[in-house]
């Protein structure tokens, strides 16, 4: 079930990245993506926009020559798939990568910087990139995992790490993008 339910993330990542809805990835498609996230990040938030479009460079530059097997420059959602496992997810690069953009991410998200996400900040950030609200209240219930009523940069960067490499169905990290992953599913 493990190899499944890796699958069924990696899938559910490529069509968030797939802006476009062309059923493959190209660099100025991922960069469509990149803006989208990093024009969440508050406008004078210079640093932490830059630490995040780096990292999505990164992540683009160990996708590319790994996945592009063909050489036209898009990846398709089976290419995303077998690269996101056999390099992303990789020691060093996921840090490299993936948790880089989680923790510019929480640092732009804590708009009133404390070090943690409130449960307002949480959902105005999934509302503005369109989850459902009823949805991501219960996904920020699932990621705080103490139960204090915020995400520290502790809980966040462990939902991250989870959704990118937990095998297990139940974990909360799974959460990340919504119900997606719930069990049963």
């Amino acid at each position: 079930m493990s190899e499944d339910l890796k699958n069924h993330k990696f899938h559910a990542l490529f069509q968030l990245f797939d802006t476009t809805g062309q059923g493959y990835l190209t660099q100025d498609g991922f960069r469509l993506f990149t803006d989208a996230v990093t024009g969440l990040v508050p406008s004078d938030d210079i640093e932490n926009a830059a630490a995040m479009r780096q990292a999505f460079e990164r992540w683009w530059g160990l996708l590319l020559p790994s996945a592009d097997t063909d050489g036209d420059g898009r990846i398709d959602r089976q290419e995303f798939v077998s690269a996101m496992r056999s390099r992303v997810i990789s020691p060093g690069n996921l840090e490299a990568a993936v948790l880089e953009i989680a923790d510019s991410l929480m640092r732009a998200w804590d708009t009133n910087k404390d070090g943690v996400l409130s449960k307002d900040e949480y959902l105005r950030i999934c509302t503005q990139v369109g989850l459902d609200a009823a949805l991501s209240s219960d996904a920020f219930s699932r990621l705080d995992r103490d139960g204090d009523g915020v995400i520290s940069h502790d809980e966040f960067r462990t939902a991250v790490t989870e959704f990118y490499l937990s095998d297990d169905e139940t974990a909360p990290g799974n959460w990340l993008l919504g119900p997606l992953l719930s069990a049963g599913q």
